[in-house]
């Protein structure tokens, strides 16, 4: 496969320019016009941030690119699914809400909000993986497949499960349905806290699997009856029902990167990256720790796994920001230096196979030129 191009300009900014400016420079110059957007719906998968988080990007990068869109015809709009663990966008309307709270609004950034997998996180659709391995299949939120375009617009930063998060985790994580990132963290089922179980019921009424019963008013599943989709966990208002994360750091990997294939798959996509505020946790804390790396810059392409690639290279390559996870865990008595940036600070992860995978399924190339913008 011949190398990909990605695009660069970092956030220097004389006077009269902004990064927002910057940044639609660098979308036009990676040949973000060339898509034809007349008429189209575009998904735009970003993150809105959990509610205490304050790294996930401005809804003014969101406005910058949707206007972009529009001036092509395009009908963009902001796009995430809900998420499988508790917290403020575990629901359709607690996300929009707190997606509201951080700032998406229409008027702030000219397009709307959408929760692609619906109020529950169920409205989703079944895509056959291209030379998938371990996914034939994918659930993918239903707004984001009846989009014709998808762009991804991703905070490159720091995660405790796998390394960073990028374009390909932004798109494959970020767009399954509560049922696909069931399928991606895990291999087993849910497992029910009898103690916190409050008898309501609803999680029987949502399971498609006729796999919970009640026994003394608490809620129990019959593993041979469940088909572990998770359904139950995002209905359930009392937090009894849990994931059991039991899926190897390395195979997660590789699914993330197998479920942004069945999203990227048979239609056009384009992708970009901001490496600013780079916590070493995912923006789905309600927290955001000290930057582990400096502010880099900002990366476009047509190709997600070398955008990731590049944006990898470029943290790989920069020096650990003092006082923050990355360079106390460097500093402290018997700490084995792995020269790796991720795994420095968060050893227990296993980042290169979700490139690897990429690039074996064919989403993409790790192999990349790298074209910089002043």
């Amino acid at each position: 496969m011949e190398k990909s191009t990605v695009y660069f300009t970092n956030f220097r900014c004389a006077p009269g320019t902004n990064r927002m400016e910057k940044m639609q420079r660098l979308a036009i110059a990676a040949g973000i016009k060339n898509i034809d957007f007349e008429g189209k719906f575009v998904a735009i998968k970003m993150h809105f941030g959990e509610l205490g988080n304050l790294a996930f990007l401005r809804p003014n990068y969101a406005k910058a690119l949707v206007d972009i869109i529009k001036e092509q015809g395009g009908m963009p709009f902001l796009t995430d699914c809900n998420t499988l663990y508790p917290g403020s966008r575990k629901n359709a309307l607690e996300h929009l809400e707190c997606a509201q709270l951080n700032g998406f609004w229409p008027m702030t950034t000219g397009a709307q909000v959408l929760i692609a997998d619906g109020l529950r996180g169920t409205d989703e659709m079944e895509v056959p993986v291209k030379n998938g391995e371990l996914c034939k299949t994918a659930k993918i939120g239903r707004a984001i497949m009846d989009a014709d375009i998808v762009i991804s617009l991703t905070h490159f930063k720091g995660h405790e499960m796998t390394g960073f998060g990028g374009a390909l985790k932004n798109l494959g994580m970020g767009s399954g349905s509560r049922a696909g990132k069931m399928d991606q963290h895990c291999d087993g089922k849910p497992v029910f806290d009898a103690d916190a179980c409050r008898g309501c019921r609803r999680c029987a009424r949502a399971c498609g699997s006729d796999a919970i019963s009640y026994v003394n008013n608490k809620a129990v599943v019959d593993y041979s009856l469940c088909k572990g989709c998770g359904r139950c966990i995002g209905v359930c208002s009392f937090d009894a029902i849990s994931a059991p994360n039991d899926s190897s750091n390395a195979n997660l990997c590789r699914k993330i990167a197998e479920y942004a294939q069945a999203v990227c798959q048979d239609r056009p996509h384009f992708h970009i990256a901001l490496m600013q505020e780079m916590s070493p946790n995912c923006d789905c804390h309600a927290e955001n720790d000290v930057a582990i790396l400096p502010d880099i810059g900002i990366f476009a392409s047509f190709d997600p796994v070398a955008l990731d690639q590049a944006c990898a290279d470029a943290a790989l390559a920069a020096a650990p920001n003092p006082g923050s996870q990355l360079s106390d865990n460097l500093s402290s008595e018997g700490w084995v230096c792995h020269h790796d940036n991720f795994l420095d600070s968060n050893p227990n992860i296993a980042w290169k196979e979700t490139l690897e995978q990429g690039e074996k399924i064919g989403l993409g190339t790790r192999s990349y030129e790298l074209k910089v913008l002043k």
